[in-house]
């Protein structure tokens, strides 16, 4: 990662990981879940962001920073340490699958996947 990159990674990393901590200990879905995220959070974005590794890269860190605020609000319930591949990859497959699904949905996914909850989102 070039220099630039990464003081602009630096500089916008614990902005997200703010966000993301709010985000987890927010209530449930049922009362309103005020989503904190990208302008478009959409799937097509996250597929459209394959050309541009810096958009993506941001794209990661936010689902991470997702999975740590997890494990800030619920902490019998941790997650273990997931690579920024791994999201990539949980990422593309859940985006496969849904199309015209959201980012966030599919963080939320990997938190229950990943939690040993597995229960789905309710809405």
């Amino acid at each position: 990662m070039k220099r630039d990159n990464k003081m602009r990674f630096s500089k916008l990393f614990p902005l997200m990981l703010a966000c993301s901590i709010g985000l987890a200990s927010a209530p449930s879905a049922a009362t309103g879940l005020n989503l904190l995220g990208f302008d478009d959070m959409s799937c097509a974005a996250w597929s459209k962001s394959k050309d541009d590794p810096d958009l993506r890269s941001a794209y990661i860190v936010w689902v991470r920073g997702f999975l740590t605020g997890h494990n800030y609000a619920l902490p019998n319930q941790q997650l273990s340490s997931i690579s920024k591949g791994t999201v990539e990859m949980k990422l593309n497959q859940y985006c496969s699958r849904n199309p015209t699904g959201q980012i966030s949905d599919a963080a939320m996914r990997m938190s229950d996947e990943l939690s040993g909850r597995n229960q789905p989102i309710k809405k």
